[in-house]
């Protein structure tokens, strides 16, 4: 294992001791072997199917959460177990002139750039009706960059395929040009490097790598709300390659006009191309996909457990795999088949346990903002009005116990408010709900509006 990759392990044990004492386990340090980053992830090495079944249902978004706040970079901690094989990491033509350069080697001052998995390509894709038009759209845009439709913007909840798309944008213009300069990666990663070349002096170079390009694909680009600095560069950035009729590729959770503290320019310039969502799956492609990624991994998924599964999860895709995940680690370690019986010992179990609720914060700011009569512009300004501050805290509290977001991402609805503020908000509701029934039962009835996925 490289030092780079083993000081990346290293720092997300310790933010989790840090931010999660009770989840913490000395085992984690004597009986987990990281192993290098591949495919966009770090693959971590398990002693037993056991020990890998405990870490997917009760840690895995911690460490996901733990390794995107040290590194900037969405990553995620991927699992294995003992012998199990990793796929090498992808690579990506970068835009320096370093052609077939490892992805997750940094072509700039900080490890940003994202790899790109080679499963994640177009015809591991599983289109449906809420999907269609987003998949078109990466497509002619992978088959004529800079001339379709740019900029392309996609939107939609977690889990829903909008990283897929982006890398099968990468995989496709690669295969197509191979000396096409290529850059992809988070718009954290943006963020760090610009910080990192301002207080380095090495703008110059930081502008030839992202004006340079062929193609541009920003992941998760709501992150720059509130950040006018970088704002200001990725302006430049932008115009520099919608000139030069350079492709730009960009994802995020909310449409442009919804992205907190976003300046008007740059909404204005990202609706320029097309905008597409990508809503939740239906029925019949939530079974659709739950057949293809059990096929993945090997499994001939019964249609009766696939039915029922697609039935009992319709938040997102994230949630589908993880269910597949769990019924082969479940069927291996008890020596059975995957049958329907097992598929609901499954489901029953993640729904009594999961206390996550995969609700998107759009949904809980709407919700909060009518129940209390405030407006949204309100929870993300300064204000520390009692009529302000509570309702915004609560939207924290909401979104920390409802959703899959970092304290990081949560802070950023909210006027680039950071974790620690977040962590406050959090804890006060916390208190306040245990002290006040008036409340408590405001709470409740808060929640008792969210969808009803899943309830703490």
């Amino acid at each position: 294992m490289s030092d780079p990759d083993r000081k990346v392990w290293e720092a997300v044990l310790a933010h989790l001791r840090k931010t999660h004492p009770p989840l913490y386990r000395k085992w984690f340090e004597d009986e987990l072997e990281p192993l290098p980053v591949a495919g966009g992830a770090l693959p971590v090495r398990t002693t037993s199917a056991i020990h890998r079944a405990y870490l997917q249902q009760n840690c895995q978004p911690h460490f996901n959460d733990a390794i995107r706040s040290v590194t900037g970079a969405l990553l995620s901690v991927r699992f294995l177990e003992p012998g199990e094989t990793v796929v090498p990491a992808d690579r990506v033509v970068m835009p320096n002139g370093g052609a077939n350069r490892p992805a997750s080697q940094s072509t700039g001052a900080g490890n940003t750039t994202l790899s790109v998995n080679p499963e994640f390509d177009f015809d591991s894709f599983v289109i449906g009706p809420t999907n269609r038009l987003a998949l078109a759209a990466a497509k002619a845009v992978a088959n004529e960059p800079g001339q379709s439709y740019n900029p392309l913007f996609i939107h939609g909840d977690v889990g829903l395929g909008k990283t897929h798309l982006l890398q099968a944008i990468c995989l496709a213009i690669r295969a197509k040009d191979p000396e096409a300069a290529l850059c992809y990666m988070s718009a954290e990663g943006f963020m760090t490097e610009f910080v990192e070349a301002v207080q380095g002096g090495r703008m110059t170079d930081f502008r030839h790598r992202f004006r340079d390009v062929d193609v541009l694909v920003i992941d998760d680009i709501q992150t720059l709300g509130n950040r006018d600095r970088t704002q200001e560069e990725f302006f430049h950035t932008f115009n520099s390659l919608y000139q030069a009729q350079k492709q730009i590729v960009l994802s995020s959770d909310a449409p442009p006009e919804l992205i907190p503290d976003l300046q008007n320019r740059l909404v204005s310039r990202f609706k320029w191309g097309l905008v597409t969502q990508i809503d939740p799956p239906c029925f019949e492609t939530r079974t659709t996909i739950l057949k293809s990624k059990a096929r993945q991994r090997g499994i001939d998924l019964p249609d009766d457990v696939a039915s029922y599964v697609a039935q009992a999860i319709d938040t997102n895709i994230r949630e589908l795999e993880g269910a597949i995940g769990t019924m082969q680690i479940t069927a291996s370690v008890e020596g059975c088949d995957i049958t329907l019986e097992l598929a609901r010992r499954v489901i029953d179990g993640a729904s009594s346990t999961d206390t996550s609720r995969q609700v998107s914060i759009q949904t809980i700011i709407e919700t909060v903002t009518d129940f209390y009569s405030v407006r949204l512009s309100d929870l993300q300004s300064k204000r520390r009005a009692r009529s302000v501050t509570i309702p915004r805290q609560i939207c924290m509290f909401l979104a920390r116990h409802n959703t899959r977001h970092s304290l990081e991402e949560i802070g950023g609805y909210f006027g680039g408010r950071d974790h620690t503020t977040v962590m406050h908000a959090v804890r006060m509701t916390e208190e306040r709900r245990k002290n006040d029934p008036t409340f408590a039962s405001e709470i409740l009835a808060l929640e008792e509006r969210l969808p009803p996925v899943q309830r703490d």
